[in-house]
């Protein structure tokens, strides 16, 4: 992995796209490879390791959600999905297989590059039990929170929760996600039950609970904890 220039592999087929990202990513510190097919991407995955892979959903020789289920399977790549298919089961179903986050087109070069950063940030490679996220310190081993140094309580449920978000800092967990961890087995008739504890936890831990900088909603899809 390039620590000073992160490579970017899109997967796309629309040549006007990549000339943008080619362009617009290298603008951001990023450097750009371009495959237009599923074959070209898995010949350049079999030579190169990049550090995020931008993947479209339609291409000329299949599904771009195939070589993400591939993908899964054999590497923890960070994968963007891009597509133009903004339905919520094709959002809910790229991140079920394992994107990391889903931008939907026509979309803004800042917030994809947002998007991606985000993305890429990892928590502390020394400590990977012990996360930090701001002010906030997540000991996942020791089920504690502190926020500027001062105890956080929690209930069971709402650390567990937040340690799921935590696990995939600056990626998208789905509602169904959160509740088959947080809630399997148990059949919940009313499914603000996570709202209310995602409404808690904005409580304890955002200086604004109504404005949220880390605890964010992607509406319809799930929730992102971003550092």
């Amino acid at each position: 992995m390039t620590e000073e220039r992160p490579v970017v592999l899109v997967v796309e087929d629309e040549p006007g796209y990549v000339e943008a990202l080619t362009v617009g990513l290298a603008v951001e510190g990023f450097g750009v490879l371009g495959a237009g097919s599923l074959a070209e991407a898995r010949a350049l995955l079999g030579a190169i390791d990049p550090d995020l892979i931008l993947l479209d959903v339609m291409l000329p020789d299949g599904s771009g959600l195939d070589l993400c289920r591939e993908l899964r399977a054999t590497s923890q790549i960070p994968v963007i999905v891009v597509s133009a298919r903004s339905e919520e089961v094709d959002v809910v179903v790229g991140l079920e297989l394992g994107a990391s986050d889903y931008v939907t087109k026509p979309y803004r070069l800042r917030e994809l590059v947002a998007r991606i950063r985000s993305v890429l940030r990892r928590p502390p490679s020394e400590d990977a039990r012990r996360l930090a996220l701001g002010e906030i310190t997540i000991d996942l081993e020791g089920r504690s929170v502190t926020r500027a140094g001062t105890p956080v309580p929690l209930s069971r449920r709402e650390f567990d929760l937040l340690a799921l978000l935590a696990e995939h800092q600056g990626q998208v967990v789905t509602r169904e996600r959160c509740l088959d961890a947080l809630w399997w087995g148990v059949e919940l008739s009313d499914t603000r039950t996570l709202d209310t504890h995602v409404k808690r936890l904005r409580a304890k831990l955002e200086g604004d609970p109504a404005t949220p900088r880390h605890l964010v909603t992607v509406r319809g899809v799930g929730f992102r904890l971003d550092p």
